[in-house]
């Protein structure tokens, strides 16, 4: 992957990783599941400029639409209003990586190299950590929310790779056209038409702002990007760039929110992106970290 592409991937990782602040505040004013459908009802407005046919079967739009839009954002909503915190949804949601690199394994083919599954194996057990360190209860309940937001998440990513799109600004906005309705019925089922018309009258400035940033830069720019990447490169060499998320979602979530992290939680995040270095980074590049290590050792 060339470099520019190597920074629109970490572009995307900021994006995504600031977000789950936004995703919080969104959260004081709206319900978990009218503020996922109104998110996609605006992103897909961008459709109302952009000219062409559809840029993949309508059925895979469909598959992609309620994969992504109803089923991982539903169950990650709600997973955060229940009380999962901003930075560790963040640190979590990445368990993606590891489902996408096995269904790409089990259906396209792709088979990740042996450095890669050391360094996803070491990656995974700082979420296993994550994941012990939780209360039991609720915050159980989220934690596992998070996680079935991820498989679906995955599932989302293979089936992005195989729409056959090219136009993935085109593409993410069709797909924004899926989620909204499915949404409020739940909305209105689960949540009660109460509290949809109190969050609909009454938001705040700091709502309409967090909907906006995940509506518009979260998914249109950011998906856009990262579909981008998928149709390009293998998923296998694409979505390990989503464990650097977390760095953006801690850090925002700790600076922002004031959400602490345990020294568990810290030592979590150090098994991840040691993980995700050694899954990502060129052999070369690791075998000089390592050598110029040993020359800072004195001989004995």
């Amino acid at each position: 992957m060339p470099l520019p592409h190597i920074l629109l991937a970490l572009l995307v990782t900021l994006i995504w990783g600031v977000n789950f602040v936004f995703i919080k505040v969104g959260l004081e004013d709206f319900p978990p599941l009218l503020f996922c459908a109104l998110r996609f009802a605006l992103a897909a407005l961008p459709l109302l400029f952009l000219r062409g046919p559809m840029p993949a079967p309508f059925w895979r739009i469909v598959q992609i639409g309620v994969l992504l839009g109803v089923i991982k954002f539903g169950i990650l909503f709600v997973g955060m209003h229940m009380g999962m915190p901003a930075g560790l949804s963040s640190l979590v949601l990445q368990s993606q990586v590891f489902f996408t690199i096995l269904l790409a394994a089990l259906f396209l083919g792709e088979r990740p190299s042996g450095r890669s599954l050391v360094g996803l194996v070491l990656a995974a057990s700082g979420l296993v950590l994550i994941g012990l360190d939780r209360p039991m209860g609720n915050s159980l309940v989220a934690f596992m929310m998070v996680i079935a937001a991820a498989l679906a998440w995955a599932f989302s990513n293979i089936a992005t790779k195989r729409s056959g799109a090219t136009d993935m600004l085109r593409l993410i906005c069709w797909v924004s056209l899926i989620p909204p309705l499915p949404l409020l019925a739940l909305s209105y089922l689960l949540e009660g038409p109460e509290a949809i018309v109190a969050a609909l009258t009454h938001p705040s400035w700091g709502g309409i702002g967090a909907l906006l940033n995940v509506a518009f830069l979260a998914t249109t720019v950011g998906y856009g990007l990262w579909s981008f990447l998928l149709h390009r490169y293998p998923a296998s060499l694409v979505t390990p760039f989503a464990l650097a998320v977390p760095v953006s979602g801690l850090l925002a979530g700790w600076l922002l929110l004031g959400e602490a992290l345990s020294t568990s939680g810290w030592l979590a995040c150090v098994l991840v992106f040691a993980g995700l270095a050694i899954t990502v980074l060129p052999k070369s590049v690791i075998d000089r970290v390592f050598s110029g290590s040993s020359r800072l050792t004195p001989s004995p």
